[in-house]
């Protein structure tokens, strides 16, 4: 296991690759955003993609956005309606068991002054989605992923809307660029991802679940997309202010909630729809021996907020923790007893090159924060 040189990315997260001097896809993407890149022509093609989508909307709206009322899609709604002018139409998928935070910033988004069309999952479907992809793939949010993207694209393309807005890149924001996934613009490869992997609602038949209960997890056909003339971008692409603190703080100032302080978590305002989310960090942590709290450290110190040595020590201390208050929402939710979900952990998912149980019968890490570590 490999960390970066200059941040605490790792290599074991699945398509993270390192350049010959040592450092993550992320941390060249920020020298990129810093020096060589020409944002001012990449602002001047956002607005020509703007103006593009109004001419050719005809009676429809000019773009989709998909949202969860979070920190990243009310920045993306709000600049989309009153940088760029759109018309946007905005597209939601509520998880299952929604917090009153998460309602209340959809809510608050919507009354900034948009139309919404709102899904629902069939949550029956999703609790059983859910323990399957705990146990087979060890990421319970996988299957909430599908639909979470997939209904803005089926939107766009059942009314004819010409652009699609998403946020983030993974593939430049975390260095993740396996199966197909991109530097640039293009949004529609999002479907490419770890975690999408295609998005076919196929591979969730079994177990009593059709193709036909799965309508909402299905990405539709990119080249019946692409034959309608739609277009779907990252705005992150192209918008250097673009970062999770800016997002925060634009979105605050527009009445964005935040969820309760929870230990092991770097900010209130990630995750605040679904407390199913709160636990697949620490699993993930078990894993590959980094999660999303490592992830955001690094963001941290690529915007030079945090140093190097300080996020080892954070790292170190909180990366892969989960209070047990979310561990038992999660058991519940799926229908298993606590100790059934640790023996699931110890049987499939902890790594044992990376972890190794104390005297305390307690499962610690093998490696050092920032060290690279020779699993065999």
């Amino acid at each position: 296991m490999l960390y970066c040189n200059k941040c605490i990315t790792t290599d074991s997260i699945p398509g993270r690759k390192f350049n010959s001097d040592g450092i993550c896809k992320s941390c060249s993407y920020n020298e990129e955003v810093n020096s060589e890149i020409n944002w001012d022509k990449r602002l001047q093609k956002l607005h020509e993609l703007a103006q593009w989508a109004r001419q050719t909307s005809n009676d429809t709206w000019d773009c989709a956005i998909g949202v969860s009322g979070g920190k990243d899609s009310t920045f993306q709604a709000i600049y989309a309606k009153e940088v760029l002018n759109l018309n946007c139409l905005l597209v939601n998928c509520a998880p299952d068991k929604i917090t009153d935070a998460g309602q209340k910033n959809l809510e608050n988004l919507v009354t900034k002054g948009f139309d919404m069309v709102s899904w629902r999952n069939n949550p029956e479907i999703m609790q059983e989605l859910t323990k399957r992809s705990f146990y087979k793939h060890g990421n319970p949010v996988k299957p909430s992923e599908y639909p979470l993207f997939a209904v803005t694209y089926q939107t766009a393309l059942a009314y004819n809307i010409p652009l699609i807005i998403q946020g983030e890149n993974p593939g430049l924001i975390l260095g993740n660029t396996t199966n197909g996934t991109g530097g640039d613009d293009d949004a529609y490869d999002i479907v490419m991802g770890n975690t999408l992997q295609g998005g076919n609602a196929a591979d969730w038949v079994g177990d009593g679940i059709t193709e036909k209960d799965l309508y909402l997890y299905q990405f539709p056909d990119k080249k019946a997309m692409l034959s309608k003339g739609i277009r779907a971008i990252y705005l992150q692409y192209y918008l250097k202010e673009w970062s999770s603190e800016h997002n925060i703080e634009f979105s605050r100032k527009r009445g964005l909630t935040g969820r309760e302080e929870i230990p092991g978590r770097l900010s209130r305002f990630g995750s605040v729809d679904s407390d199913m989310q709160i636990i697949n960090p620490m699993i993930k942590y078990y894993k590959f021996g980094t999660s999303n709290y490592s992830d955001g450290l690094s963001k941290l110190i690529r915007m030079g907020k945090m140093t190097r040595e300080e996020a080892i020590v954070l790292a170190t201390q909180w990366d892969g923790h989960c209070p047990e208050k979310y561990i038992d929402i999660f058991c519940e939710y799926i229908g298993i007893t606590k100790n059934e979900f640790w023996s699931v952990m110890e049987e499939k998912w902890i790594n044992k090159e990376l972890f190794r149980k104390n005297k305390e019968d307690v499962w610690e890490a093998k490696f050092q924060v920032g060290e690279n570590y020779n699993v065999h």
